[in-house]
């Protein structure tokens, strides 16, 4: 009998240490690179080819050992095309050192603290009675809405944004993939 009910605890044991371990590798593909939950934000963001552009901004704005750091982050995090939708030149200008701090601005405002999961944003939209509002580090606000079965991120000018890749886990917060940059007023 004894050796039936060790038998069945360690299967019981092996079941659960395989289920414990099938939640954390979460592993996300974004920009045909592989996000590991067991790295941090930049370390995941150096890899995706449709980051380039932020992960340049992030560094010129001395913003990658904060994104480094424990967090937690949720970040919403544009794609080279959604820089591309800005008008010619811009992304230039702001990289120049000059410019570093509207360029600091303009990324803390895709950073809100803590890791807000989409179903965390799910939630608080429909207890807002189909919004949301998040304050960012840089101190301003974003809406979150549902539109069909996608998130929507609305920034301080009224410019939309689609969340088109959710709950890319980090070891320090979580990043929603979007198609437009936010811009604060």
């Amino acid at each position: 009998m004894k050796k039936i009910n060790l038998l069945g605890l360690s299967i019981l044991a092996v079941i659960a240490t395989s289920s414990a371990f099938a939640q954390m590798d979460k592993t996300a593909m974004v920009g045909g690179a592989a996000m590991y939950p067991t790295k941090n934000i930049i370390e995941n963001a150096v890899n995706s080819k449709d980051h380039t552009t932020l992960v340049a901004a992030v560094k010129a704005a001395g913003l990658a050992e904060t994104l480094e750091g424990p967090g937690p982050f949720t970040v919403f995090a544009p794609t080279n095309e959604a820089f591309d939708k800005l008008p010619k030149g811009t992304v230039e200008t702001l990289l120049k050192p000059e410019n570093k701090g509207q360029l600091t601005a303009i990324l803390t405002y895709h950073v809100v603290a803590g890791n807000l999961s989409s179903m965390d944003l799910m939630k608080m939209v429909k207890e807002g009675n189909g919004k949301a509002t998040l304050k960012t580090v840089q101190g301003e606000d974003l809406t979150i809405a549902k539109k069909g079965k996608n998130l929507m991120v609305t920034d301080a000018k009224g410019d939309v944004a689609k969340i088109t890749i959710a709950n890319v886990n980090q070891s320090n917060g979580v990043i929603h993939v979007i198609n437009t940059v936010l811009l604060p007023k």
